[in-house]
């Protein structure tokens, strides 16, 4: 997800704000101060409340993230945007258990904070009334969360649960998959219908439960949301499974760019970057290769220090990277690629490099098949 903001990491997971955040925080922060716009008690009691709802939106995403990692599944950031918060993951689940424990740790945090402020709102103290509202808000959100994350639809974590459960069942998942992705969708047309319907009874005066024409095309667009991410999810499951088809020494380029370690990097942008384009070379001093240089390793390094500064200074040697063999399979080397960001990976054999894979070349094979019908 681009247009992030780094906000630091937690756990060793890296946390992202979009920028669509601050739209569903500002609509949030106008939805709790209302009627009170003159307040500046209230504003300061809104944003307070926003504020501490996303921060259990973290929690919510971390409940995953961290029950994903203790059985097997890495998880690298977590980026909140405007319908709440994603956990990214390198890698899926191997069996349905873990999935299912992942899936539910989510919605269990959510609940577990909205019980917490149930019970700070019941006995209140004598709490400030603004005070208390913030508490009620918090549990009324915190619930709401956890009961829409169930809704089976995937890949809401309900959906996940759902595809868990008929992977526990059937042994198959891809069909569990299909069969999940199939129901997000559907989930997805009812909630765009539904949005609609409402819309169109509040312009006349008849929406239900006191909901508004704005409340009916918010429920309509999170519908169309829920469609899309199911149709994306299933989408990234085929193109995963098709890449465990094939090994790395079908993917793998032979004739990739080398470089001298002795070239400054100003030689290099100059008589190689510029003219190929190429953005990595296998660094190597006649038949040795000593490592790889990106140019994310070129990045930090001012321009006017290009003209004394040498390959071997900033590439990254041979004995920090990571490798594959050639028979490994594509899917388990992209995956390897998503754990340590990186986008390239060179194919040992017998302890000599003898080609290259790059996340580029694993797109463009994808699409290529995909393009032949194959």
């Amino acid at each position: 997800m681009g247009n992030t903001i780094n906000l630091g990491k937690l756990f060793g997971i890296q946390l992202r704000l979009h920028y669509s955040w601050f739209v569903i925080f500002a609509l949030l922060t106008v939805a709790l101060v209302s009627p009170n716009w003159s307040s500046g008690v209230w504003w300061i009691i809104g944003i307070i409340t926003c504020l501490l709802f996303f921060a259990s939106v973290v929690a919510h995403e971390l409940a995953h993230s961290l029950v994903g990692r203790a059985n097997g599944i890495p998880v690298t950031s977590i980026t909140l945007f405007i319908f709440g918060g994603v956990a990214v993951m390198s890698r899926e689940a191997t069996r349905p258990g873990a999935e299912f424990k992942m899936a539910a740790a989510g919605p269990a945090c959510s609940a577990v904070i909205g019980g917490v402020c149930f019970l700070v709102w019941f006995f209140n103290l004598g709490m400030p009334p603004p005070i208390v509202d913030m508490v009620w808000w918090l549990m009324f959100m915190n619930l709401a969360l956890a009961v829409f994350n169930l809704i089976p639809g995937f890949p809401l974590d309900g959906g996940r649960l759902f595809r868990a459960t008929l992977w526990h069942f059937t042994g198959d998942f891809r069909r569990s998959t299909r069969i999940a992705t199939r129901v997000g969708r559907g989930v997805g047309y009812a909630f765009i219908g539904g949005g609609i319907i409402i819309a169109a009874l509040a312009l006349v005066g008849l929406a239900p439960f006191g909901l508004n024409w704005f409340s009916g095309v918010w429920i309509a667009f999170i519908g169309w949301f829920l469609q899309n991410a199911a149709s994306t999810s299933y989408q990234q499951t085929e193109l995963r499974e098709k890449l465990r088809r094939f090994t790395s020494a079908q993917l793998m380029i032979t004739n990739f760019p080398v470089v001298s370690p002795d070239i400054t990097l100003g030689e290099l942008v100059e008589n190689y970057i510029f003219p190929s384009g190429h953005r990595f070379f296998m660094v190597a001093n006649g038949d040795r290769f000593e490592g790889i240089l990106t140019l994310g390793n070129i990045k930090p390094v001012s321009r006017q220090a290009w003209g004394v500064t040498q390959v071997k200074e900033v590439m990254t040697p041979l004995d920090k990277l990571r490798s594959v063999h050639p028979s490994q399979d594509a899917l388990s080397v992209l995956e390897q690629m998503n754990e340590s960001n990186i986008n390239q990976v060179p194919v040992v054999s017998e302890e000599r490099i003898i080609g290259l894979i790059t996340r580029d070349d694993l797109i463009r094979f994808l699409r290529s098949h995909a393009e032949l019908g194959m």
